[in-house]
């Protein structure tokens, strides 16, 4: 029996089509990632995409209607991202004791990340508009694409940017580290949040409680910090 391609979109664009699209998308890049001995490239927040985006570019469907009805995930984000707060808490002593150390590398990190990635493209012949969308690519997601959009950049190249900046981030940070001989987990966890947000600070977690409210930390006061100056010295040069 042939379905109806309009009856195909209309089934298509219920809450409950974009909800088990995208939640089945992360479970089966999950069972990938796993099943190839978790190989870096196949990250699952990095492939969990490509099916939705398939789905999205071949019925068609209206991307305000997918993004409709998945708003259910965007506000359990947002509980998530609140609960980081609960190892910062925890670990309330420790960050006490390094604040001098963690605002020379907030400061240092904050400035070295927009200003690399602003000279990289403009070496490799980007316009304005291309590198004003990628000067936030070390915030996290919603923040960047926030900050872009303020400054005039392209929210969407800004976003596929901060999310292969946190793959390639989450990959080789700790063994930099270890190539410098740092094992510290403090500054494992404050690198991983600054330079890879989100998918950062989920590694972080992974080595040990310390590192994971380090990021958490990192990956708060980056954004922060970013999202309050980058728009305010873009407009006062301009």
């Amino acid at each position: 029996m042939t379905l109806n391609m309009e009856t195909v979109r209309a089934v298509a664009c219920t809450p409950l089509f974009g909800l088990t699209l995208t939640i089945g998308s992360y479970l089966l890049s999950i069972w990938v990632f796993r099943k190839f001995g978790e190989f870096p490239l196949l990250n699952p927040v990095l492939t969990a995409a490509i099916p939705v985006v398939a789905v999205i570019y071949y019925l068609p469907i209206d991307y305000s209607n997918y993004a409709n009805s998945t708003e259910l995930l965007s506000l359990l984000l947002g509980t998530t991202t609140v609960s980081l707060s609960i190892p910062l808490y925890r670990h309330l002593p420790t960050i006490h004791s390094e604040i001098p150390a963690i605002i020379s590398a907030l400061l240092a990190g904050s400035t070295v990340a927009p200003a690399s990635a602003i000279v990289i493209a403009w070496l490799t012949g980007g316009n304005n508009e291309t590198l004003l969308s990628v000067a936030p690519k070390s915030i996290t997601t919603p923040i960047a694409m926030a900050v872009s959009e303020c400054i005039g950049g392209l929210a969407s190249i800004t976003a596929g940017t901060v999310i292969s900046v946190s793959v390639f981030g989450a990959i080789v940070t700790a063994p930099l580290l270890r190539m410098l001989r740092i094992d510290n987990q403090a500054v494992l966890g404050f690198t991983l949040g600054l330079s890879a947000h989100g998918l950062g600070t989920a590694k972080a977690f992974e080595y040990s409680p310390i590192a994971g409210a380090f990021a958490c930390l990192g990956l708060a006061l980056t954004g922060a910090l970013t999202s309050i100056a980058m728009p305010l010295i873009y407009h006062t040069l301009l």
